[in-house]
């Protein structure tokens, strides 16, 4: 475990140093201030177009910062070589991807602090009270983005960093349209189309399990059994696809 938490720490310590780690944070507290000027020029609740820009900037944004930093984790160490030194030492594999892993995750996490913050800040200058009803988005986001950090790490193994990148995209978009796509697949008579569509809906990630902003900022109900649920779907998930990542990068000739 102590081998694992250096990693972890080395890695967060590399990761905020990076410049598209900055690029992005900068990027995304200029979204969540710009939700501002949309409630200023929108007709409608100010308040409520705050909260629904500023969770879907926290979203894009950690999405983004688990793609273009994810994919390169594993690849940098393999283009420097560095990964022969790291390896060379009683380290496994396993333990070696798991801390590049949690140490990204860490990155993440502080993403995700700041823009909610910034957020509760913003809503707060609105309506003085702290909403603390967000909690029940953002706590899904996070999760729904180490979902996609799992899929970076997973690609990263195997493919090239462009690559890596396109493919961990493509499981963001399909995992939030895959129930549309089984409802698509029901009004077809295409056999092939449906057993497509079947499969993609039982093996990816349904991203939308986990999306609750619409919920939260027009204060519709939510149960707590439910939130819970989606959060240990998405643990399971992250840790079926860590795990095939570990198995693949296990058997992977890296010399």
């Amino acid at each position: 475990m102590n081998k694992i938490t250096a990693i972890a720490l080395n890695t967060f310590r590399e990761s905020i140093r990076d410049k598209i780690f900055y690029s992005l944070l900068f990027f995304a507290v200029i979204l969540v201030m710009f939700s501002t000027v949309l409630g200023k020029l929108t007709i409608g609740d100010p308040l409520k177009i705050i909260k629904d820009f500023g969770l879907g900037s926290i979203s894009i944004a950690g999405t983004l910062i688990a793609i273009f930093v994810g994919i390169g984790m594993v690849y940098k160490e393999m283009e420097k070589r560095t990964i022969f030194i790291i390896l060379s030492k009683p380290l496994a594999r396993w333990q070696f991807l798991m801390g590049k892993y949690l140490g990204l995750g860490l990155t993440i996490l502080v993403e995700v602090v700041v823009m909610s913050v910034l957020l509760f800040g913003l809503c707060f200058a609105y309506d003085p009270q702290i909403p603390w009803s967000l909690l029940t988005a953002i706590i899904p986001i996070f999760f729904e983005i180490m979902i996609i950090l799992a899929f970076a790490f997973f690609f990263s193994t195997f493919a090239s960093p462009f690559l890596s990148g396109m493919f961990t995209l493509g499981i963001f978009i399909i995992g939030h349209f895959t129930r549309d796509l089984k409802s698509l697949a029901a009004a077809t008579e295409d056999v092939l189309f449906k057993n497509l569509a079947d499969a993609a809906y039982y093996i990816l990630p349904n991203l939308e399990f986990l999306n609750y902003k619409t919920r939260v900022v027009h204060h519709l109900a939510i149960s707590g059994e439910e939130v819970l649920l989606s959060l240990a779907y998405a643990a399971c998930y992250t840790l079926a696809v860590l795990l095939i990542s570990m198995f693949i990068f296990q058997g992977r000739d890296i010399t």
